[in-house]
């Protein structure tokens, strides 16, 4: 009787063996296949071509919609340089309250601004905002700010419609 059912069970394995290496042949020809689409590589030296980055997209269009609380929640990754608070002491950093339409390195009792703030001249309107906050190394040369920016275009125009909050007299949204 173990010896039958032995028997069956290598039988039934030999049988799925068998039919497993039939298949290949009949669904899986062995002649190569042309891919769906071909992708088109430009040949040259040196590997992939550099991406060209473009800077921030355009902020103003998300302004009217932006998140004042989700703003002030960003704010927290400033505060530990910046304050918000009229008329508070400034930090390492100037304060920040009032900044939109301000003067570039302009705060008051604010000394310690780099060459690179003092030179870039101008105001702080909502599109060099979004910018400086993209990557600040990147809008002001030399810059001492050594935060990285904000990736999200989203967290910016949220944040910079907070900032625009702290002022007596808001700039207009364009």
């Amino acid at each position: 009787m173990i010896n039958k059912v032995a028997a069956a069970v290598l039988t039934a394995g030999l049988i799925a063996m068998t039919a497993g290496f039939i298949s290949s042949f009949v669904y899986h020809p062995s002649t190569p296949v042309e891919n769906a689409f071909v992708i088109e590589v430009q040949e040259g030296a040196g590997g992939a071509a550099p991406v060209e980055e473009t800077g921030p997209e355009p902020i103003v269009p998300l302004l009217a919609s932006a998140d004042i609380a989700k703003g002030e929640k960003l704010t927290k990754k400033c505060a530990s340089c910046h304050k918000f608070e009229k008329g508070g002491a400034n930090g390492v950093g100037p304060g920040l309250y009032g900044v939109v339409g301000n003067a570039k390195a302009s705060h008051d009792g604010y000394t310690k601004y780099s060459d690179g703030m003092k030179e870039k001249g101008g105001e702080w309107t909502y599109e060099d905002l979004n910018h400086f906050l993209y990557k600040p190394k990147d809008f002001i040369s030399g810059t001492a700010m050594s935060f990285n920016g904000l990736k999200k275009t989203q967290d910016r125009a949220d944040l910079i419609a907070y900032l625009r909050t702290l002022s007596d007299n808001p700039v207009p949204l364009p």
